[in-house]
């Protein structure tokens, strides 16, 4: 379980794909790698990962084929950077609101705004995923955990503040790229339940 509240951000060491598989090696900073088991799970650009090995600050990954699909983290090449949140514990703070780490989709920044001191970021997403997407809402994109702006068709935004560019991989993002994202439990199952009721009644 993750809160959505970003840690920081890893540096990609290696990728080894395989048939429909890849190894991925990341470096994480120093002051983030206490504990460290093999079998933990981490979220690498909100997608829960299990650790398989680890040697100081450089931690291992196996992503398999569903990963691969769903997720950007199959793009991934050495030198690139991707957030991060290691696991919460029971007792820690919930800043954020509360992920699986399973990726629903990806979404593509379509536009960015800049005005002073925020930054706006414009998302399309599938028709699938929009219905979960409500203004005021959550959602998680890359792990971070964000409040949605407005929604426009298949399209909706989020505003960022100093904080998150600084601390996340966003303050980097250029239009095209796909994020991945993950729909708030919580709107999913208030939505599906609605749905399957509507269909019900007028069957």
């Amino acid at each position: 379980m993750f809160t959505g509240i970003v840690q920081g951000t890893a540096t990609v060491i290696t990728t080894v794909m395989k048939d429909q598989f890849m190894q991925l090696t990341l470096e994480f900073p120093l002051p983030h790698c206490d504990n460290l088991q093999t079998g933990a799970s981490v979220a690498i650009n909100g997608t829960c990962l299990t650790i398989t090995a680890f040697s100081a600050n450089q931690i291992s990954f196996d992503l398999i084929m569903e990963t691969l699909r769903v997720t950007n983290l199959g793009e991934l090449k050495p030198g690139d950077q991707v957030n991060f949140e290691r696991a919460a514990r029971i007792g820690d703070e919930i800043g954020g609101h509360l992920l699986s780490g399973h990726i629903h989709g990806m979404a593509v920044i379509d536009q960015i705004e800049q005005p002073q001191d925020n930054r706006i970021v414009w998302f399309e997403a599938e028709p699938a995923l929009m219905k979960y997407i409500l203004p005021k809402g959550f959602v998680s994109l890359n792990g971070c955990s964000l409040t949605i702006g407005e929604v426009k068709d298949n399209r909706f935004n989020v505003y960022l503040i100093p904080e998150t560019l600084s601390v996340t991989i966003f303050g980097k993002a250029s239009v095209g790229d796909r994020i991945n994202l993950e729909v708030d439990s919580q709107t999913q199952a208030v939505v599906d339940t609605v749905e399957r009721y509507m269909q019900q009644r007028d069957s």
